[in-house]
């Protein structure tokens, strides 16, 4: 079966069913999901999709571009284990955009259970189909596919499909990250390591738990990981953040070579100028790497200093001779809150909230220590560009250093810079740009928190590459879809709450006719059948009626799901 788009054409198809033509009627419950795939479908982004897939099979009975929907489905619904697929297909809203040749309602001849029924894609199916294709079939296609051929899938042939449909800003702002996944410790877990972590998940480095005190100490635990490492795509403002590239490795790999070759395949992929700011944080200080991407690509780096380096002494020497001009900080506004304002909360609840604030407040007090700890507020501050720094040898262009500078209430001062690869008149400019960086952190805790991104239900690699692979699809063509309806405020929001999106809005009764479709609800509907005339009226009901004898004899032998 080719992929069927259904046009959404309201009109025609109620004047067709006027005359006594359509194809299917069904009543189902609209649910955000099927417009997310009706747009990736009528956009052609699925088929571009499956039209690039490294399909490990040579001869394809179910067509690639349902393995992916089906898969994308699931990710969706935060479901990752594929025996999960007939309940996702069965309370999620994907088959609503394929229309009924690829699955529709039907009832149980014993149980009288309303279920699925799909005509599936090829001839050898001994039983009855209440899934368009097995989960069986799913779980093999993704173990077989290579894990090096799907990340290239993903990092090259995705990410051109997404610059034809302008899904990255014309700023070009990229981050870089690296993070690690943690598994259980299972050393069948293929390509995992074991390593020691502090209590912050850390990693300890071998010989330095001596320099741990006995508490910390006892706070370490080793744990097996892989590590991942991605090229994430934002704007200034923050409003979404599409993964661009990734790669999961071991977990003692360096990321600093893997990341950069990320981004000479982003640009293989997608062509010179759409990268042109690339924020990273010190673990991926390369000055040959960051001058090769300023000299080959055109990128400009944003990255922190290590106080190690000749380039910090150098700087902080210039700010201990008076010949560095500061300027107060003040970071931007932040946005306003996302959503409904908030209702007028009854004065009992004030009260009640009041009282138990005051609670906090004496406990806290009660537990303070008898000295007064040194004052740690931050009174205010202080940034400075300094440019033409040639110190760091290893890198081939000239750098400027944002020297920032925070003063306390007890008049300590504490001292960190950036490196830039731009000539920056104001450090405040550069320093804005890497508070973006810290945006990561939040969106990969929701990603492992809320989608299970870690909850990895196989040891195969292969299966373990598909889940990390397909979360960012899933992910990233959410957030696409969003912006494109004007909800990109829902970016903002952690995953569940844009899950929420995708439950039912309402229900509605939906016909076909001629790959299109029109949605009207039940009142609608009644209105529309009493109001055709006799000679359309006839046509209806002998279609409905074939239709009837059609479902009743649909579901002979089935299977308990």
């Amino acid at each position: 079966m080719d992929f069927v788009v259904y046009q959404y054409d309201q009109s025609f198809v109620v004047d067709s069913f006027r005359e006594g033509e359509f194809d299917y009627v069904d009543a189902v419950s609209e649910l955000e999901e099927t417009q997310f795939f009706r747009y990736i479908g009528a956009h052609k982004i699925l088929p571009k999709l499956a039209e690039s897939y490294p399909s490990p099979r040579k001869k394809e009975e179910v067509p690639v571009w349902m393995y992916i929907a089906s898969n994308l489905s699931m990710r969706l619904h935060g479901a990752h284990s594929f025996y999960s697929y007939p309940y996702v297909v069965r309370c999620g809203g994907m088959l609503n955009a394929f229309g009924p040749k690829v699955g529709h309602k039907a009832v149980h001849p014993e149980t009288k259970d309303v279920t699925l029924s799909c005509e599936g894609f090829n001839d050898k199916n001994a039983y009855d189909r209440q899934t368009p294709c097995d989960q069986d079939f799913l779980r093999k296609f993704a173990r077989s596919t290579l894990p090096a051929k799907l990340e290239h899938w993903f990092n090259h042939d995705v990410m051109g499909i997404l610059k034809q449909h302008k899904a990255f800003d014309s700023e070009g702002i990229f981050l870089g990250d690296a993070s690690y996944l943690f598994v259980p410790d299972n050393e069948r877990y293929e390509g995992s390591v074991r390593m020691l972590f502090d209590e912050h998940n850390h990693p300890v480095e071998k010989g330095r738990e001596k320099e741990l005190t006995a508490v910390q100490q006892a706070r370490c635990r080793w744990r097996r990981c892989y590590k991942l490492v991605s090229l994430i795509h934002t704007n200034r403002a923050g409003d979404f953040f599409l993964y661009a590239a990734v790669a999961v490795v071991s977990g003692k790999a360096h990321e600093c070579p893997v990341l950069y070759r990320l981004v000479d395949d982003y640009v293989a992929a997608v062509g010179r100028g759409v990268m042109k700011r690339l924020i990273l944080d010190r673990g991926f200080l390369d000055g040959e790497q960051i001058g090769r991407c300023k000299n080959e690509h055109g990128i400009d780096t944003l990255i922190p200093v290590k106080k190690s380096m000749d380039v910090y002494e150098d700087a902080l020497g210039l700010m201990q001779g008076n010949q560095v001009r500061f300027e107060t900080y003040e970071p931007p506004e932040p946005r306003p809150p996302v959503g409904p304002k908030p209702t007028r909360v009854p004065a009992p609840i004030r009260r009640r909230e009041r009282k138990r604030q005051e609670k906090i407040l004496q406990k806290k007090a009660a537990e303070a220590p008898a000295a007064p700890a040194p004052d740690k507020r931050l009174v205010c501050s202080e940034v400075a560009a300094v440019k033409g720094f040639r110190s760091w040898s290893s890198c081939p262009v000239p750098l400027s250093v944002i020297v920032n500078k925070e003063v306390y209430a007890d008049k300590h001062e504490e001292v960190w810079m950036l490196l830039d690869t731009k000539e920056v008149a104001r450090g405040a400019c550069a320093r804005d740009e890497y508070r973006l960086r810290t945006g990561i952190e939040e969106r990969q805790r929701q990603l492992k928190c809320f989608l299970d991104l870690t909850n990895f239900k196989s040891r195969a690699l292969s299966l373990v590459v598909n889940q990390v692979v397909f979360v960012a699809l899933a992910y990233s063509l959410l957030q696409l879809y969003l912006r494109r309806i004007g909800r990109q405020e829902l970016n903002r929001h952690t995953v569940p709450c844009i899950r929420r999106q995708l439950m039912p809005t309402h229900s509605v009764v939906i016909l076909y006719y001629m790959n299109r479709f029109a949605l009207m609800s039940l009142y609608e509907y009644t209105r529309l059948v009493l109001s055709l005339s006799e000679p359309a009226r006839k046509k209806v009901l002998a279609k409905t009626e074939q239709l009837e004898r059609d479902l009743a004899h649909e579901l002979v032998l089935v299977r308990a799901p």
